[in-house]
């Protein structure tokens, strides 16, 4: 009982450490971060079992985990007012070509990342966007101007 309870006290230690670290972080892991992360692994494990090093105790702190992950899951799919709360909500870094800088300022990003996210998928410039959204799981969308869709002509139709 005690590897549960303690597995339930660390799941919520690391969601809560992961949705104040920001989004920008946890999408673009470096290799220092990557490890650390590892380094973090072993840390919970050792938290999680602590002297016990049984197949058993391994089990129900895994299993513990997957339960919690399946039912933050279903809490957020049954319970639309939680979703925000538990994932994220997008946030609009860019309107119509002009970055929006106290919503990046607040995701702790800067106006260069937002450029270069915009490089990486093939636009130049910040004034070819009509929206970009930095997503919950801390990507970029964009869409550019000339993607919306324009009624085609009169004389089209009439073809």
């Amino acid at each position: 009982m005690q590897i549960i309870v303690r597995a339930l006290v660390l799941f919520f230690f690391v969601w809560f450490v992961t949705r104040a670290m920001g989004r920008k972080e946890l999408s673009e892991l470096s290799s220092f971060e990557l490890i650390l992360l590892v380094a973090v692994g072993d840390l919970i494990q050792q938290g999680v079992t602590g002297d016990d090093r049984s197949v058993v105790g391994a089990m129900l702190a895994v299993t513990t985990f997957a339960l919690l992950t399946v039912g933050l899951s279903y809490l957020q799919f049954k319970f639309a007012r939680l979703r925000p709360r538990l994932e994220g909500t997008p946030v609009l870094v860019v309107v119509r070509g002009e970055p929006q800088v106290e919503a990046i300022e607040i995701e702790r990003l800067t106006v260069e990342d937002v450029k270069d996210a915009a490089r990486e998928q093939g636009i130049a410039d910040l004034g070819q966007i009509r929206i970009g959204v930095l997503e919950a799981d801390g990507k970029f969308s964009f869409l550019r101007e000339d993607d919306v869709r324009k009624p085609p002509a009169t004389d089209e139709l009439t073809t």
